[in-house]
Formats: structure tokens, sequence, C-alpha cells
């Protein structure tokens, strides 16, 4: 819970004469809750490329002045959450390549040798540049060479290697691609003559686009003015990520052909069928994601649901971190307890994952100091023992809860009455999706695509075993 972010959320649109911009302002405001600290727009009018980035939320960095300014009949947008790079302004996304291509990507690449080699081969300087930098480097090189973006970019791909859902952008041609895995989301939609790519569907609805379909993992979608054309670059072998159903994705949009809200609510249904023998009173969520867990385990259970735990929604980002601010005061600005309806109670606490533990522990503090007579924390996901590799800003497996204590430890670092983990099998099932479509990798440790160098980090013979 809130220990894990998801690094991008892509946003382009095309054919939207005088609007564009604007169309994508709004997308990138419904895609807010995949990365809250930067954000960027890039426009064009055929002839040339327009642009804004810095740091911030999406309704802080924009004005109207800076949106008229990005004119044209097609845009692309991201939202970024920071990492080790930091908050500066300068990593922010759409990466701007010769004044020619935008491009924004939702992934990441474990290893950029590929790329690293071709330069070197190239006889072209590469500094500091991240994975990012180096993929729109790599299409503006073949663009260079007199290639359109979508030959480019069939050029570039087998230089790719990790997740990615990218949207890219020259003065001619919007590009959306996706790794063959489809590790990360995105989607196509259509308003009369726009065509729109997206992040997640949510994003569509807000500029009144329908949705189509999804971008196939290893599949290139060009649009231009004559029209939107398909091309498979790479065989697919999905394995998209299921924690896009666990806690990223907004609980209003469509996955894999599946509601995330349901699947959100089966997760709960899941959890309290494998814990039949739970004596309880109230069921309360940590909002906001596990909100349809804990609507769906209420209702398998027929235990009353309450929304006993209650969050400051005007709590954002904040550029102020006094050093004697605890974790422990954030999370009570954050959250607060309706007394009156746990106290003497046996309470169910339902969350969507435990990454640290340290906001859980102090959660499970807050309800026996409201007075429950017994606070049961229940996580409709299974322990997380991994680290993510592929676009997910995790901590260390050092500091992931799960794969250095047992489930009996971490109740007792918790302070709970007792701890439920939803299996693994029970997160699948409770999609109604093949398991050979997923990646699972922050759960068991199986990664889809090589971590390369990043093989000497992972333990599989600690405590998370004797789980």
């Amino acid at each position: 819970m809130r220990d894990l972010n998801e690094k991008c959320a892509v946003f382009g649109i095309f054919n939207a004469p005088d609007i564009a911009s604007r169309q994508a302002y709004f997308g990138l405001f419904a895609l807010q809750h995949r990365g809250q600290e930067q954000t960027g727009i890039v426009s064009t009018n055929g002839k040339k490329i327009f642009f804004h980035k810095d740091s911030g939320l999406v309704s802080q960095v924009y004005t109207e002045k800076i949106i008229k300014k990005l004119s044209g009949f097609a845009a692309i947008g991201h939202n970024r959450y920071s990492t080790s790079r930091g908050t500066d302004s300068k990593h922010a996304q759409p990466i701007i390549f010769n004044n020619t291509v935008a491009f924004a990507h939702n992934g990441n690449l474990p290893s950029t040798k590929a790329l690293e080699d071709f330069f070197k081969k190239n006889k072209i300087l590469i500094r500091e540049n991240s994975d990012s930098e180096l993929m729109a480097k790599a299409i503006g090189f073949y663009m260079k060479k007199g290639n359109s973006l979508s030959k480019a970019v069939e050029n570039a791909y087998p230089l790719f290697t990790g997740a990615f859902s990218c949207v890219a952008l020259s003065t001619k041609e919007l590009v959306a691609f996706r790794d063959p895995r489809g590790i990360r989301p995105l989607v196509i939609g259509k308003n009369g003559n726009e065509i729109v790519v997206a992040s997640e569907t949510c994003a569509l609805r807000t500029v009144g686009a329908s949705f189509l379909r999804e971008v196939l993992p290893g599949e290139m979608i060009t649009v231009s003015k004559n029209g939107m054309k398909s091309k498979i670059l790479a065989k697919q072998d999905p394995k998209f990520d299921i924690f896009e159903f666990v806690y990223f994705s907004r609980h209003d949009c469509l996955i894999q052909g599946q509601s995330v809200y349901q699947v959100r609510k089966n997760f709960g249904k899941m959890l309290c069928k494998e814990n039949p023998k739970l004596k309880l009173d109230v069921i309360v969520p940590v909002p906001e994601t596990a909100i349809p867990a804990a609507i769906g385990y209420s209702r398998e259970s027929g235990v009353p649901f309450e929304m006993a735990l209650n969050k400051n929604r005007y709590i954002h980002r904040t550029f102020i971190e006094p050093t004697q601010a605890s974790r422990e005061q954030k999370v009570k600005m954050k959250l607060t307890v309706l007394r009156s309806l746990v106290t003497g109670k046996k309470v169910g606490v339902i969350d969507d994952s435990i990454v640290r533990g340290t906001t859980s522990q102090q959660i499970v503090k807050m309800f026996f100091n409201a007075g429950a007579k017994e606070v049961h924390f229940l996580v409709c996901s299974a322990p997380v023992k991994f680290p993510d590799f592929y676009g997910i800003n995790t901590p260390k497996q050092e500091k992931l809860i799960s794969s250095q204590k047992t489930i009996k430890e971490t109740c007792k670092f918790l302070g709970a009455t007792s701890l439920s983990f939803l299996s693994i099998d029970g997160m699948v099932k409770a999609t109604g999706l093949p398991k050979n479509r997923f990646c699972l990798s922050a759960f068991n440790g199986e990664y889809p695509l090589p971590i390369f160098e990043h093989e000497k980090e992972i333990k599989y013979d600690s405590l998370k075993f004797k789980n």
C-alpha cells in the first residue's frame, strides 16, 4: 500500500485540430494515479513541434496560456513518478530528439546493453542516459537517415529489451507500440476522426472516445492522415503484470476484457473463501484501492462493510518533508479511524498489498487505539517477495517484509491479531484469465523477461519460502 509506485502513464491523440493538447491534458488528468511528480505534453501542427514539461501534478503544471501555445492536430503526453534520477523536470517526458520526434515510455528496460552496443558500433556518444532517453535516441537515429517515424520505430524495436508501452510523435505520424509480453497496458480509442491511445480506458472516456481494443503485445499502431495501420513487429507471448489488477489501474477501467472493479471484488470473495473460519464483526477497507475487495469480502462472508477508515482527499505529493515528521505522523495526516464504528469490535482491515509493512503497522495501531477488540489484517494479494524490474518503483528485496519474515513474524511486526494473504492461485482465479497470461514475478520470482545484471540482487533461499 503506497510503497509501490507505477512509474508512468502515456497518452496520445491524432486528428484533433485545435484541441489536441487540451485533450491530452484531460487524458493525463485521468491518468494522474500512474505518475504524480512530473508531466509533459508535446504537440504538432504538421510543421513544428511544441512542448511543455515540468514537475508537479497535471493541474499544477498547465495553464490555459500554456495549452493554447501547444497548438496543432496531434499531441502526446506523459506522467512520471520520479525514481533514482530525482524530481528535476529535465527528466520529465516526452523526450524530444532533434526537434523532430517526441517519445514517451511506460515500463523499464532491465538492461540497455543492446542499445549501448548499437551506439558504440555507430560511434555515437552517449552519457548517463536513461533507458527511455536511449530508446528515443535510437528512433531519432533512424529518422535522421530519412526514415518515417513508423519505419524508425520498426528498425529500432529489436534493441528494446524489456517492458515498454510507448507513444511517439513526429510532424506526420503518431506511433504506439508494445513489448512482446505486453507487461504494461496500452489501449486504443476513437471519437469521430480522432484516434486516441492511452495507458488505461479511463483516459479514453475522459476525452469522449470509445474503446476499440488493446494494442497487442509486439504490435505497432501507426496513425497518420492516411488513417490507422497495424503491424506486428514481434511474436506475442502475453505476460501481463497482475499488479495492474491488484493496485495500479483505476477500478473503472477494463483490462484484458475484464472489469478491474469486478476483479477486485473477486479478490475479496476469494480471500474470504480461503479464510472461512475467521470471525469478524466488521470489514473495513484501506482506501481507495481495497474498497472493491472489501465489498466482495463482505458480501461473501455476510460481515457488515463500513468505511471506518477515512482518507484525507486533499493529500497529494508535497515538497515539505520536515525531518521531525515520523512515518506515523504522515499516516495520521492521510488516514483517521471512525471510533464509533470499531470500538469493542473484531475488525477485518483489508488492503491491496503489504510492501515494507511500516504503513500497515501504523494502521493496525490506529485501530487498536480507536478501541478495536481485535484487528485482523487481510491482504487481497499474495506476499510481495521480489522487486520489479518492468516499470514499477519497488524497494530492494531486503526492504520487502515478506522476503525477510514469515507470515507469523510479519503479523507480530504489524501487531495484528491475525494476518491473511490471498494465494497466487486465488489472485489468478479472481481475474477469470489463464495463469500463463500473467507476470507474477513480484510474488513468485519468475521473471518472464531476462533481468540481466539484476539477477545478482535476487535471493531465492531466504525466509520467504517458509511462509
